[in-house]
């Protein structure tokens, strides 16, 4: 079991193809996935304001499926470490003290300019594109990751997708470079 620990911010979360593949890969074992009650409620926020058509019980259901089979997955306890931190927008800040409450080493975000390295640093904290994430975590256990892109593929259902397709839709998430290393392997998914 692994005790590589990171965050994943909302906005990694807001897509639906790309939360179900974090969720996967944290199912596998491949990470210890954290998050927060107000990162969820962001995430759910925008969804809705941007989706007229998805009903708040369904991302709640989300929010509950994820809380309960993700291990450990709910951070608390950090928002007495935001005042002290500095990042270019304020409203960050929580991600940062939930990462650094946690244990984590990186958090997972689209917005890395959200997240500077000199403000990282002192916490050992890194911010990694969801791309650049998941190459990393292929390139070390290519077999555990395969195995969640195929969980994920196996699980869609309304529409289900071929492996093709699932590649492009994630391809699309911009995740290019990941796509790129698992169409070598795409039997397995």
């Amino acid at each position: 079991m692994t005790s590589f620990k990171v965050i994943y911010d909302a906005n990694v979360l807001y897509p639906a193809p790309v939360r179900d593949l974090l969720m996967w890969v944290a199912l596998q074992d491949v990470v210890l996935a954290r998050w927060t009650d107000e990162i969820h409620d962001e995430w759910i926020r925008n969804v809705l304001q941007n989706r007229r058509d998805i009903k708040p019980e369904q991302l709640q259901r989300t929010r509950e499926l994820m809380n309960v089979h993700v291990r450990d997955c709910l951070v608390t306890g950090y928002e007495s470490l935001i005042p002290g931190l500095k990042l270019p927008d304020e409203k960050d800040r929580h991600v940062l003290a939930a990462a650094i409450k946690a244990g984590a080493s990186v958090i997972v975000t689209y917005n890395l300019s959200d997240f500077p390295e000199e403000s990282l640093a002192p916490f050992g904290i890194d911010a990694q594109h969801p791309d650049e994430f998941l190459v990393f975590q292929f390139d070390l256990n290519k077999a555990a990751i395969c195995n969640a892109v195929r969980l994920q593929r196996q699980s869609l259902r309304n529409p289900p997708k071929t492996v093709l397709q699932l590649l492009d839709t994630l391809a699309a998430q911009q995740l290019p470079l990941f796509v790129e290393r698992l169409r070598a392997f795409q039997e397995l998914l």
